[in-house]
């Protein structure tokens, strides 16, 4: 088959590359290879990339039109077919094959997609079509090609492929956890609420606790990334989805009821703490950051949440608040809690009031004479017994160095000598393990009495004390002129009030 003028000038003016070649030593090296018994054309041309070259190079180019010397930035034919090494290069070798294989096959058409190159360098991106012209399919010396330029298209797909896989390493190798979750059932279920006249979403939810549950049970978890299952101590995502009710429990309907109130005021960001636990029922205290991602607030099918965790933030900010209100030494609550619980005791109209004081006996002469290592271990003892004897709503506080204290709100003097025999109690059997220290405490309590202030029934309980302790030097001055130990007070006494 010839081209006649007319075919010729719609050739020439075609809008895409064309071009139209002789394949007719291809077919004689493939005639070649069959008698020497090959059968799959595909691996054996794999098998050695220079076997393709040998195809290439039996090509002949007899013609191509004016639009494939300027996407190739060609001057001629004969310019063009002097620097073909240059535009059939690199990956066009695959693509090479897949023609060979189709006409291998018999095929009188084939197509794909290539890279080829301008002769100043530049890639191109080309989709080929190829096809025997009809007449020459037994020779293959006449085929017509067309090289379309898609260069724009792919370098498009290349940088929407770059951006996902972007997004995509974002998300897994995030050190938050995130999860991509579908939120529009429960979209419906708010809606189908509102058209029922509900105004006050919060008062229905207090009516109907149920509402809340049935929407937790509605969100669906379409993907969690690695740090969502260090967070949670799950092996894999398939076991985290599976035991989500163990990580979302107790609290977290009330944090999640507080979402829906959020969502339903058309609030799509929200943050707040909450806690979760990890599948070995460990606490997580985590920032939950929730939002419906942008292009889905008309039906929040994609919305993600972004728990940050804040346990050692937590436990840090935990620990300060008990050194804010504790003694660290002994474990009890310190001077600042005992003050501030004098002046609430003040205002409250709670009465009666019992308060005990205690002073440690000996203090000065352990520091003195076995260093201050024995006398904090009489201080962390004495911590002990008060620790053991003393629970909520009474408090038993270290004030001063060797001075510590117990309030008792409600208590009666009844009460408060109950408290104060137990104290005694321990004490004697924590001396027992301490035969060699047996600590030595003086002690005074009091009871509020009718109109008298708690600043003045405090004041009585540490007179008595004083009295206690004078009384308790007292002996131990009168036994040493005889050279005897002085006793040592395990029993407090009852009679200072």
């Amino acid at each position: 088959m010839t081209l006649d003028s007319s075919d010729t000038d719609v050739f020439d003016l075609a809008p895409i590359a064309m071009w139209i070649e002789d394949f007719s030593g291809v077919k004689e090296q493939f005639d070649r290879w069959r008698e020497c018994g090959i059968e799959d054309i595909r691996a054996y041309l794999k098998e050695d990339v220079s076997r393709v070259a040998a195809c290439s190079q039996q090509i002949r180019i007899l013609r191509v039109n004016r639009k494939t010397l300027d996407l190739f930035e060609a001057q001629s034919l004969d310019h063009l077919v002097a620097n073909l090494s240059s535009v059939f290069r690199d990956e066009m070798l695959e693509s090479h094959v897949n023609e060979l294989a189709a006409l291998w096959q018999g095929q009188t058409e084939f197509s794909g997609s290539a890279v080829n190159y301008t002769l100043s360098g530049r890639r191109l991106d080309i989709q080929l079509r190829g096809a025997v012209l009809p007449g020459h399919e037994q020779t293959l010396d006449r085929l017509l090609l067309t090289t379309e330029d898609v260069t724009a298209r792919e370098e498009a797909r290349r940088r929407e492929q770059e951006n996902r896989r972007y997004a995509e390493g974002i998300f897994e190798h995030s050190p938050v956890s995130l999860w991509v979750e579908d939120f529009s059932r429960i979209k419906s279920l708010l809606e189908d609420v509102r058209n029922r006249g509900i105004v006050d979403f919060r008062v229905f939810t207090d009516v109907h606790p149920e509402f809340v549950r049935q929407c937790m049970s509605e969100i669906r978890v379409i993907d969690v990334n690695h740090a969502t299952l260090d967070l949670f101590s799950a092996p894999d995502r398939h076991i985290l989805l599976q035991r989500l009710g163990e990580i979302f429990r107790d609290d977290m309907e009330k944090h999640f009821r507080e979402q829906l109130i959020e969502l339903w005021n058309g609030n799509f960001f929200h943050q707040r703490e909450v806690i979760n636990y990890a599948l070995d029922g460990s606490e997580r205290f985590v920032l939950l950051q929730f939002s419906i991602l942008p292009g889905h607030e008309g039906d929040w099918s994609l919305v993600q949440v972004a728990l940050t965790d804040i346990t050692a933030r937590k436990k840090a900010e935990a620990y300060l608040e008990y050194l804010g209100k504790h003694d660290v030494l002994t474990k009890l609550h310190n001077r600042a809690f005992y003050m501030d619980e004098l002046n609430r005791l003040e205002r409250k109209s709670l009465r009666p009031v019992s308060a005990i004081i205690i002073d440690l006996n000996g203090l000065k002469d352990a520091n003195d004479q076995r260093g201050h290592d024995a006398g904090d271990a009489l201080l962390r003892r004495l911590g002990e017994v008060l620790n053991g004897a003393v629970s909520a709503p009474n408090h038993a506080a270290r004030i001063g160095g060797d001075e510590f204290a117990v309030l008792m709100p409600g208590a009666d003097r009844q009460n408060a000598l109950a408290m104060v025999e137990t104290i005694g109690e321990l004490l004697k059997i924590n001396n027992q393990f301490y035969s060699n220290a047996p600590l030595s405490i003086a002690l005074g309590f009091a009871t509020s009495e009718p109109g008298e202030t708690i600043e003045a029934m405090v004041r009585r309980a540490d007179l008595a004390m004083y009295e206690q302790k004078r009384a308790h030097y007292a002996d131990r001055k009168a036994l040493e002129p005889h050279g005897e130990e002085p006793l040592q007070t395990t029993d407090p006494s009852l009679s200072a009030i």
